[in-house]
């Protein structure tokens, strides 16, 4: 998947400026910016701050809080003032997109401090699309960005959000700010950077919807495979993640991990779950690992993280692997995780109540 990051950046600047000249002669200040409190010219002004902020989180790689930094304007700045403004940080930010190695992260407080270039990218583009939207209602105008920018923000930072028909409303109705049939009104929003688990060798990343698609389709999901990656059985699994998005199920912690070395930013598999627990608060666990890659335990020290990690959740009780019984080499990686192999009673429920297959072995961790 080819880093899109900074050329979506790019262009939601363009289409933010062709929007806004075209009301240059407008009064922004006396003039409210949709349904917030602040002004049109305020809310143009905004716009530059986040570009120039996210811009700034990324070049100085802060990692416990923003970088202590702020633009203003000088006095007298007219409204075509503020578009240059824009469009100087919008070059700004797109340029650090594309300089940012892929395993960057840096600091952004929701939902789990930390953000990565692609994240970030989606996070700015958001700002700049929404808060064009709003200045153009606060003026009387409509504005409509190219369909694979609020596309782009949706698969990357919405991922909890059913896709609609139409992008764009759908990311409008998902952010409060227009309503969409069959949906309730959205009052409240949040939304949601990748998660990341790390050990000692690894990183865990969770998989965006956007990403899981390219996975899918045969590409490399915006990470640095080692040579023979990704396996199969991580494009399933995230053909999974694709479908759990695509019926509004999806739930990024009960998603599809990359394991990524610490040492030199290569993946090396992929591991995650089945889907988000069922009613009795069990969950399945599934991995795999390129052939380079094993033998050196990446799996096991992947497994015990991603489990302790989701243990620690009010909503899960009991963690399962189904591995095939002649795979001797998975076993041990769920023994060294801390799993147990289920007692009798638990494998002859899960072969006559769950249809699990009769090849396969129950091994568990509660």
């Amino acid at each position: 998947m080819r880093h899109m990051g900074g050329e979506h950046a790019t262009d939601a600047v363009a289409s933010c400026a062709a929007m806004l000249r075209t009301a240059a002669d407008l009064d922004w200040e006396g003039a409210k910016a949709g349904r917030l409190d602040w002004s049109c010219h305020k809310t143009a002004f905004h716009i530059a701050e986040d570009l120039i902020a996210y811009a700034g989180q990324l070049a100085g790689r802060a990692q416990d809080d923003y970088v202590p930094f702020e633009i203003t304007l000088d006095d007298g700045t007219d409204n075509q003032g503020i578009i240059h403004v824009i469009e100087t940080t919008g070059v700004l930010f797109a340029t650090t997109l594309r300089t940012t190695p892929p395993d960057v992260r840096a600091f952004h407080p929701y939902p789990f401090r930390s953000a990565n270039r692609e994240g970030f990218a989606a996070m700015g583009i958001a700002e700049v699309l929404l808060h064009t939207h709003d200045i153009a209602e606060g003026l009387g105008l409509t504005y409509e960005p190219p369909a694979v920018l609020p596309q782009f923000v949706l698969t990357t930072i919405f991922p909890h959000v059913k896709p609609g028909p139409d992008h764009w409303r759908t990311l409008l109705w998902a952010t409060g700010r227009a309503d969409l049939p069959g949906r309730p009104p959205v009052t409240e929003w949040r939304w949601n950077n990748n998660i990341v688990i790390p050990t000692d060798r690894l990183t865990l990343q969770g998989v965006t919807p956007a990403a899981a698609t390219d996975l899918h389709t045969g590409g490399d999901g915006g990470f640095e495979w080692v040579d023979g990656g990704p396996f199969q059985g991580t494009r399933d699994a995230a053909g999974m993640v694709v479908k759990a998005y695509e019926d509004g199920t999806h739930r990024p912690e009960w998603g599809l991990f990359v394991l990524v070395r610490r040492e030199d930013g290569r993946a090396i598999g992929g591991m995650g779950f089945h889907g988000v627990p069922d009613e009795e608060g069990h969950a399945e666990v599934g991995y795999d690992l390129t052939v380079a890659a094993r033998g050196h335990g990446y799996a096991a020290e992947g497994l015990r993280a991603l489990s302790d990690h989701s243990l620690t959740r009010d909503d899960v009780r009991l963690l399962v692997a189904a591995i095939h019984e002649d795979n001797l080499a998975s076993q041990a990686v769920a023994t060294r995780a801390g799993y147990i192999r289920a007692s009798v009673e638990e494998e002859r429920t899960a072969h006559e109540e769950q249809e699990m297959e009769r090849t396969l072995r129950l091994y568990v961790r509660r």
